[in-house]
């Protein structure tokens, strides 16, 4: 064989791998084509499905909100209670917390130490709102336990010092405690009728002043709460 033939042959040889290479190529960028089409679609779909609203939906048990220094700002959790969220200052310090207690739902407030100062929470009887000073300790009450609203003010050993109530049923009762937890006075309204009664240390009755209707009732008790002197006019 010449070499003008083998040139001629190489010649044939290279034009059919090129034929070859070439479909290859094409069937390749088909595939490409294809996968890149399907890709697409499903994330168009995707799309669509959470602009519509029908995503799933994610299920955790614990939700954590940083800020820029990777301090946490806010918690969404469950603890044995049940369900709470917790807002934190930039410090890290629990300000905020609302939770679903066993006992009823309820929010709590911190200062800026972390202590407790206010809470309103929903029980059984109705609702109720406390307020503490800075030891933790209840200084003020104020609750609506069925159907009767009531407000007490306590001392910093927790003791009450005055109670303002409204019964049901309608009489109103404004009463007065000394620091061992004793009634001393008490200031109410019964069926539209006003009295005040003073009491000894001991929680005696010593002194007591009603209307009743048109007349006035007044009378004084010795350290037995037996009456020594009473006047009606």
């Amino acid at each position: 064989m010449t070499i003008e033939e083998r040139l001629e042959n190489m010649e044939r040889e290279l034009r059919r791998v090129k034929r070859r290479n070439r479909w290859l190529l094409g069937v390749m960028l088909l595939m490409v084509g294809v996968f890149a089409i399907g890709f697409f679609e499903t994330a168009a779909s995707k799309l669509r499905a959470q602009v519509a609203g029908k995503e799933k939906e994610v299920r955790a048990n614990k939700f954590i909100l940083v800020d820029e220094r990777d301090k946490t700002r806010a918690m969404l959790d469950i603890f044995k209670e049940g369900p709470r969220l917790s807002l934190h200052d930039e410090n890290g310090e629990f300000r905020v917390l609302l939770a679903a207690f066993k006992k009823g739902p309820g929010l709590v407030l911190y200062d800026g130490d972390g202590k407790q100062r206010a809470e309103l929470a929903v029980v059984k009887d109705g609702p109720v709102l406390n307020l503490y000073d800075e030891n933790g300790k209840v200084r003020t009450g104020l609750s609506v336990i069925e159907d009767n609203p009531r407000m007490t003010l306590l001392d910093k050993n927790g003791l009450i010092r005055c109670e303002l109530a409204v019964a049901k049923e309608g009489p109103m009762m404004l009463r007065l405690f000394d620091e061992n937890g004793e009634r001393r006075a008490c200031l109410g309204i019964f069926q539209d009728d006003p009295g005040l009664t003073l009491y000894d240390k001991n929680g005696n009755l010593r002194f007591g002043l009603a209307i009743v209707g048109d007349y006035t009732n007044l009378s004084m008790h010795d350290k037995t709460g037996r009456i020594i002197w009473s006047a009606i006019k």
